[in-house]
């Protein structure tokens, strides 16, 4: 983890490692590699690379390989809640959400996925945050997502 000249909350260059360490995520479903620059509580950019070795291209699809647009959601929501973790949440984030949420092209293996998260609602334990997904500057995913901290939202700590 790597601070730079900017405002002193801000992280950049987490590494796949540093990211295992703020969530709970294990291959094959952790799919951040790297979190670039991230304000907790606020936002994040992060990457995803999409590999040709990854599991779901056996079956999705064997002659056309397209990256699942639920595992588009997915790495956004783990974004989501890497922001939502360094601003003091509970251990583990729990999708609660998904809104509005448009696929613009198909990603494919060799593409390289830039995540961005910003947050734009939130309270109690819930936090709502606009997200996108962009492959070589081109919009390919966008939407909302709600997180929450099982913690902070029951005292038996289920959503």
């Amino acid at each position: 983890m790597t601070t730079t000249s900017e405002p002193a909350s801000v992280v950049t260059d987490l590494d796949n490692d540093q990211i295992r360490e703020i969530l709970p995520h294990r291959w094959p479903m952790l799919l951040l590699d790297r979190v670039e620059r991230a304000e907790p509580g606020v936002r994040a950019v992060g990457v995803k690379n999409v590999t040709a070795a990854e599991p779901w291209f056996q079956g999705h699809f064997p002659t056309a390989a397209v990256f699942p647009g639920v595992l588009v959601v997915e790495a956004l929501a783990q974004l989501s809640g890497v922001v939502f973790a360094l601003a003091g949440a509970g251990p583990i984030g729990y999708l609660a959400g998904v809104r509005s949420m448009r696929f613009r092209r198909p990603v494919r293996p060799g593409d390289s996925l830039l995540l961005t998260s910003e947050r734009s609602a939130g309270g109690r334990g819930f936090c709502e945050y606009k997200v996108n997904a962009r492959v070589d500057g081109v919009l390919v995913a966008e939407g909302s997502i709600t997180i929450a901290d099982p913690a902070a939202t029951s005292s038996n700590g289920k959503v």
